[in-house]
């Protein structure tokens, strides 16, 4: 890993927060992910799972985290299987944990070699009435592939039938949205890196560059300052592009007078970052663009304002899209037959503004968290606005991300990421 060492007292909050929440004498066990194939002897850059890394900081491929605490024997209250390392796995991969270096990192005693897993495991389920299983229930999951945890829930099922099945992924989803200060000062870093690429790109910019360049500046300035890679695919895009909302191709040339919308942000020790910015390829914005630029600048604030301990999320969908309908009707973007006259199910702003304003993030870009459930502190939302004009061949989004606050408004973790428009051009002179 590039990242430092993350402090294991983490880890332990984590696993004494969820364990506090399983039934009576029940084991939940959680599996690292594959890696994928590609073809081949090719694969796919190991990520792990993020629900194991939340409970024990492990990072590694072949590892298992079982939890039982209410089992008669101590040392089976919490237990590592690993992956058995050895000289010969040294030489060709680099080192794997050993047992005293998995618990350093994640505050586990005991570990064991991958090897004894079904012995082991066969006593501490003789012990047990509950097995919780992890699924995966994000709002937005769609997945096809056969997951190394899917494969393991239907053998333990199958090998133990006459145990209760509960799920743990209803509990996670509401621990794993409420951030700890460790997981705060974590992110920070991750925007913190983001920053960094996004002030290179300021010195960069100028007609004739291409989209892809200004992704491999980003990706130079992540890799300097220890992020293993962009937290999500990035989009760069340019002029009409812009109007594309998941534009991730990056392979036009930027114009002089255009706009270039740039989502990206860099992720630290697994946990992400999301940042848009709007920079003029020509280093001043005009003045209809400006005009816009600060239209959806207004939304972002006030949208920020919102969110407080107690909101509901989509309520504050439905406030932010009354903001947007008066900047849009200020613009001339739209007019008042078309806000009497909308279908409420997609109301007239939609046309001009079509995605959700803000979205959890943390470990997953689009994190874990229960929508139909009121906002708590520490929860961290991006805030992302955006006004599309296809007509005129720009759209404009403007995105941080956001702490929600005990009392008051929310802390910008982007904060010194600039976003006022009349910055970006100051920072851009010369170019």
């Amino acid at each position: 890993m590039k990242y430092h060492p993350i402090n294991p007292d983490l880890f332990l909050k984590n696993r004494k927060n969820f364990m506090a929440q399983l039934k009576p004498n029940s084991i939940a066990i959680f599996n690292s992910n594959d890696i994928y194939p590609i073809s081949a002897d090719s694969t796919l850059p190991f990520e792990q799972h993020r629900d194991i890394f939340y409970l024990s900081g492990v990072d590694q491929e072949e590892s298992i985290l079982v939890l039982f605490p209410d089992c008669p024997k101590k040392k089976h209250r919490e237990v590592l299987f690993l992956r058995e390392t050895n000289d010969h796995i040294a030489v060709w991969e680099g080192e794997k944990l050993t047992k005293e270096k998995a618990y350093e990192t994640s505050g586990i005693k005991t570990v064991y070699w991958l090897k004894d897993l079904e012995k082991i495991l066969f006593e501490m389920m003789t012990q047990c009435d509950t097995i919780y299983i992890n699924t995966n229930e994000h709002y937005r999951a769609s997945v096809e592939t056969e997951t190394r945890e899917d494969r393991f829930t239907a053998w333990i099922k199958e090998k133990y039938p006459a145990h209760s099945v509960a799920k743990s992924n209803p509990i996670l989803q509401r621990l794993r949205s409420v951030k700890d200060p460790i997981e705060i000062d974590l992110i920070q870093k991750a925007c913190d890196i983001t920053e960094a690429g996004f002030r290179r790109i300021l010195e960069f910019v100028k007609p004739g560059v291409w989209e892809y360049e200004i992704e491999a500046e980003f990706m130079h300035e992540f890799l300097r300052k220890r992020s293993r890679k962009f937290a999500y695919t990035p989009i760069i895009a340019s002029g009409k592009n812009a109007n594309v909302l998941h534009y991730i191709q990056n392979n036009q040339q930027c114009q002089a007078g255009e706009l270039i919308l740039m989502d990206i942000g860099a992720e630290y020790a697994n946990y992400a970052s999301d940042m848009t910015r709007m920079v003029p390829v020509s280093g001043r914005f005009s003045k209809r663009q400006k005009e816009i630029y600060q239209a959806v600048l207004r939304v972002k604030n006030e949208a920020t304002k919102m969110l407080v301990p107690g909101t509901l999320w989509e309520a504050y969908h439905v406030e932010v899209g009354k903001i947007m309908t008066r900047e849009l009707l200020g613009l001339g973007l739209l007019d008042k037959a078309d806000v009497q006259n909308e279908n409420k199910e997609w109301p007239a702003y939609k046309k001009f503004f079509m995605h959700g304003t803000s979205h959890h993030m943390g470990l997953d870009t689009h994190d874990y968290g229960l929508l139909h459930e009121p906002m708590k502190a520490n929860m961290v939302f991006t805030v992302e606005p955006g006004i599309y004009i296809p007509d005129e061949g720009f759209g404009i989004r403007l995105e941080d991300d956001v702490v929600i606050q005990e009392s008051g408004e929310p802390f910008n973790l982007m904060r010194n990421i600039p976003i006022e428009a009349e910055e970006i051009e100051d920072l851009m002179k010369g170019n």
